[in-house]
């Protein structure tokens, strides 16, 4: 039976911070592969005020297993001090990505 694989999300100040990042769990299997998607504009509320920033977005594709050390691995890399890290399974996919996900996260 193949492990289960999950769709990460994490939104960054600019693009060097996202593609520091993106290398970083990559090159420590703790992501299989990393888009980085620029253009993003967030709107939020923090510390009692209604912000807006423009970051980019990191979609990051790991194992289910891999998640609370990669989650702890972009907390020590991120700028931010509550950077985004959520995590949606994923319910579908090709055979052979999911395979190829389970396998370049080990």
């Amino acid at each position: 039976m193949q492990e289960n694989q999950i769709v990460a999300l994490c939104s960054v100040p600019n693009r060097d911070t996202g593609e520091r990042i993106a290398r970083a769990l990559v090159e420590e299997r703790l992501a299989a592969c990393v888009n980085l998607l620029p253009g993003l504009v967030s709107t939020y509320r923090w510390q009692g005020k209604v912000e807006q920033a423009a970051e980019c977005l990191l979609i990051i594709k790991t194992a289910q297993s891999r998640f609370d050390t990669l989650r702890e691995r972009i907390k020590t890399l991120h700028p931010y001090d509550v950077p985004e890290i959520i995590a949606m399974p994923i319910s579908q996919g090709d055979t052979q990505y999911l395979k190829w996900i389970s396998e370049n996260t080990q």
